[in-house]
Parts: C-alpha cells; sequence; structure tokens
C-alpha cells in the first residue's frame, strides 16, 4: 500500500505504527505484538487517559486520545531498526524524536477522523491484500495464514487484519481529501494540451511485456541485501529481454531461479496508453519497439517493460447506445415481488401497443431519465452495471427488452439507435486531467496534513 509521507522518516512511522511486524522465513512466519498504538480505546474503558491515571506516562494528547511514552520509544526503535537495515542514515535523536512523534500525532488525528466519516474499506479488497501476505508466506490460503499466525502468537492474526483496515481507511481518507482538493479546470487542460508533454496522448496501441519481481515483504521491512537481491533479478530479466525474438515464459522461467517470490506478469497484448497507470503509460511511450525499460523501483515490487510492437492510431471509435429505460425501484417502500409484478405489467403494456415514452414518464422510478420519456442518451461500454450492459447489446435497434433485474430494481430497456462515435478529444482530455492530477497530489496532501494538525488540539509533554 501506498502512503503519503512528509519525509523518510515519517514514512516509516506512518507504515509501522500499530502494525505486526511480520517475519519472513522459510521455516515460518512469526508476529510480533503490536506497537505503538496511538489510542486508548484498547485500554477497556472508556475513561480518558490522563498523567495521572497513566502507569504508563503521556508524551502527547491528542484532541481526546493520548499517545505514550512507550508508543513513541516502540516506534522509534522500529524507525532505526529499519534505518540499519536499509543501510540509510540516521537523524540524531533529537530530530528522531520530533519527527516520529509528528507521524504518530499524524496518524492518531487521520484514525480520529476515519471513525467521524465512518469509513469502512471494503472486505474484498482487505482479503485480497491478507492473500497477497500468505502467498508471501508461503502458505496457500487465508485460513492457513491465520492458523499460522495465531500458533505463533494468539490473536496475532486478528491483529493483522484491524492493521490493513485501519490502514485501509486512512488511504481512503486521504484521497476523498485529495479529490475535494485538487481543481483542473478546462483552462488548465487546454493549456496542457498545448504542451509538447501533451503529445504522448496519442491514440496509438501498444503491444507490452510487463513483468514484475516483487518483493519478499513489505517494501518498508526489507534489509538492503534484499533490495539487492530483487534489483539482481529484475536486471538479469532485463538483459534476457533485450535479446531479439525472446521467448517470454522461457526468459521469465529462467530467470525465476532461486527467488522465493513467483515473477509475476508476460505479454499483456495490445492495448491503448490511457487504459494504464499514468506511471506505466509514461514509460511506455518513451520506448522504441523492442527496447526494453530500465528497472522501476515501485513500493510493490520492481518492474520491467518491454515495448514489444505498435499500432499508431489518429482516432479512437468507440461503440455508443441510444437507450430508453424504465425503471422499478426495490426498497423498504416497496417488495422485489410487487417490482417485478408491476415491471410485468408494463412489459404487457407494452406488447398491447402502448408508448415506451409514456409509460416512463408516468412510471419510472429513475427521476433524472423519466422527465425525457425514458431517455438515457447515448451510452458508452462499462457505463452502466454488467446486466444492463448486457442486455441492452442483445435487444435489437427499435425494439424493447424483456424484464431484468440490477441492484436499482427492475428496469426494461429500449435501443433506439447506435453507432461508433469518435472519442479521441474526449480520451486526450481524460489523460491530461490524469497527467495534471498526479502532479497536483502530492502537495494537497502535505497541505491537508499541515491543516489537519494545525486545526487539531494537540499538546505535546515534556
Amino acid at each position: 500500500m501506498r502512503f503519503f509521507c512528509l519525509n523518510k522518516i515519517s514514512c516509516a512511522v506512518l507504515l509501522s505504527t500499530g502494525m505486526m511486524s511480520l517475519g519472513l522465513s522459510a521455516q515460518a512466519a512469526t508476529v510480533t505484538a503490536p506497537v505503538a498504538q496511538a489510542t486508548t480505546s484498547t485500554q477497556g474503558s472508556s475513561e480518558r487517559l490522563t498523567s495521572t491515571n497513566s502507569t504508563d506516562g503521556i508524551i502527547a494528547i491528542v484532541n481526546d486520545n493520548a499517545i505514550l511514552k512507550s508508543d513513541l520509544i516502540d516506534a522509534i526503535t522500529q524507525t532505526q531498526a529499519r534505518a540499519r537495515a536499509a543501510g540509510t542514515p540516521i537523524a540524531s535523536s533529537a530530530q528522531l524524536q520530533s519527527e516520529v512523534l509528528n507521524a504518530l500525532i499524524l496518524r492518531e488525528l487521520q484514525l480520529s477522523l476515519v471513525n467521524r466519516v465512518g469509513i469502512k474499506p471494503d472486505n474484498a479488497a482487505i482479503n485480497q491484500r491478507l492473500g497477497q501476505i500468505a502467498q508471501a508466506e508461503g502458505v496457500s490460503s487465508i485460513a492457513a495464514l491465520q492458523q499460522r499466525l495465531d500458533a505463533s502468537q494468539a490473536g496475532s492474526y486478528a491483529a493483522l487484519r484491524a492493521q490493513l483496515i485501519e490502514d485501509a481507511a486512512i488511504q481512503s481518507l486521504q484521497q476523498r481529501q485529495v479529490n475535494n482538493r485538487v481543481r483542473i479546470s478546462e483552462q488548465d487542460i487546454d493549456a496542457f494540451l498545448s504542451s509538447p508533454e501533451a503529445k504522448r496522448l496519442n491514440q496509438s496501441e501498444y503491444q507490452t511485456v510487463h513483468v514484475r519481481i516483487p518483493y519478499i515483504d513489505d517494501y518498508s521491512r526489507l534489509s538492503q541485501a534484499q533490495r539487492d537481491e530483487a534489483l539482481k533479478v529484475a536486471e538479469d530479466l532485463r538483459t534476457r529481454l533485450l535479446q531479439p525474438n525472446t521467448d517470454i515464459d522461457a526468459a521469465i522461467a529462467a530467470t525465476q531461479g532461486t527467488y522465493p517470490i513467483p515473477i509475476q506478469g508476460g505479454d499483456m497484448g495490445f492495448h491503448k496508453a490511457a487504459s494504464l497507470p499514468t506511471e506505466l503509460s509514461s514509460e511506455i511511450t518513451k520506448l522504441e519497439v523492442g527496447a526494453v525499460s530500465a528497472p522501476l523501483v515501485t513500493p510493490e515490487g520492481i518492474d520491467i517493460i518491454k515495448l514489444a510492437s505498435k499500432k499508431s492510431g489518429d482516432t479512437m471509435m468507440v461503440p455508443q447506445w441510444r437507450t430508453s429505460h424504465i425503471l422499478v425501484k426495490v426498497d423498504e417502500l416497496q417488495t422485489d415481488a410487487l417490482a417485478e409484478q408491476k415491471i410485468n405489467d408494463l412489459y404487457a403494456q407494452l406488447q398491447g401497443g402502448a408508448d415506451f415514452a409514456a409509460l416512463a414518464s408516468t412510471y419510472s422510478d429513475d427521476p433524472g431519465s423519466a422527465g425525457r420519456g425514458g431517455d438515457l442518451d447515448w451510452v458508452n461500454e462499462a457505463d452502466t452495471v454488467g446486466s444492463f450492459e448486457a442486455t441492452m447489446k442483445n435487444t435489437t435497434v427499435g425494439d424493447y427488452s424483456t424484464p431484468f433485474k440490477t441492484q436499482f430494481g427492475w428496469h426494461i430497456l429500449k435501443v433506439i439507435d447506435t453507432r461508433n462515435y469518435d472519442a479521441s478529444d474526449e480520451y486526450r482530455r481524460t489523460m491530461a486531467r490524469q497527467t495534471l492530477y498526479q502532479r497536483l497530489a502530492p502537495q494537497a496532501r502535505e497541505d491537508w496534513l499541515q491543516e489537519l494538525r494545525a486545526g487539531s488540539y494537540v499538546q505535546v509533554i515534556d
């Protein structure tokens, strides 16, 4: 996961505060007790922690919560350990204490805000991350990971899952705040499109080989030797991919050797730069056919990209459907059975010759389209939920569908017309907006964190 950090030391604390130290070895994984717990919620009491009722000692008050001296000591110890493992300089004790404490305060403020606004990360995303950890640990499932962790220390799996939820919630909170702060006008986009940088926003299709050498642990916990090992594997693979007429699968298999984590990726086929993350598209568009990028170090692994082929194109034609629909909602006022009965009655009226637009205006529960006779205007692929899109594609122009259900309720749709639309300008403007956003987001995050602290009650106790 990626986190915003004010500096390297703060980054280490934001990533590690409250986290379990997941030790990777060929035999087993171990999880130590959570450290640097910044809130008092785990004390089993709603009583506010003060200097008089704490046997530990308080180093800072953050709104209604406290950061204990032991929290700070644990966080400093872990930060120093990671710095030594990475071979990076360690700040003086006074500077280190100040920066680590600031990181603990910022994390506590964000967690408090997460609780107030009620951010709850998607369980599927948490399970996916746990699955990645299980794979890195060499176990076949999340259940097996839980068994291994709890066998080493009771409650370790629950603590790990809780920490992942916390981290995901903070990431979601930061994303919301950045989105509210980054304002990109149409004039900004026009100016960007007039710049030389915008030349890369073309309609060409690129056949790429994208391979990732995953790390054996979270990047912040890697030793310098482990980072060097991953980089050596990446450079070996790059050398193999530079050979003409390279068999991609054979090159990956030959590079794997004794590296403990499976190398990921391969030939990704043809795609437009817009379908890739901005950082990858910017690399691909720089390459000549047959060229291979230098190893790209990311928090998740080291990426290697080869441009295998390229098809130029000046336009982007996309299929569109001019669609109308009638919606009968399922909610607390209308059961599924009642909604189905109503949509079937409307379908019978259509079969009897009733006007689709008139029925939509009178009976549809979609306020956005009912006033237009159910008209949804031109619809692109992926603009609607899967079942709606599938029904739309399978309905003849001029005809209407049988009743079908989505998560919004029961529908009947009508396809008025189809066309291929030149979306080249929209594509270029979307790519320009994404590029500008990536440029402005880091400063917006830093500004928000500084304002969050300035607007909160923070008392550091000497």
